[in-house]
């Protein structure tokens, strides 16, 4: 995801587990996506340490979408909010800590 400001629909996490969500990835670039990665596993530790929220920037298959939460653990193929709730990886454009 470039530099260019983008608007972006607010997302309640409960809401997350109804989103359709493409099989294709969101970037192309190979740092972002180690990046992406990085940021994740750094988010996953401040959430289980601290329970410290980020926003998670990723896009469903009709939007690009933020959702304010604590991220509480990772796979291989999804970032894990709470229970049930997961955002694929592959759709998640950014992490940003505050």
């Amino acid at each position: 995801m470039n530099s260019v400001a983008y608007k972006f629909s607010s997302t309640e996490k409960e809401s997350i587990s109804k989103l359709n969500f493409p099989k294709f990835e969101v970037l192309d670039n190979e740092n972002e996506k180690i990046a992406r990665k990085s940021s994740i596993s750094h988010a996953v530790r401040l959430g289980n340490i601290e329970k410290y929220k980020v926003k998670i920037i990723f896009e469903d298959d009709i939007s690009i979408r933020k959702v304010h939460t604590t991220i509480w653990g990772v796979g291989d193929k999804n970032v894990i909010l709470k229970k049930d709730v997961v955002i694929p990886i592959h759709r998640v454009h950014q992490i940003k800590f505050y």
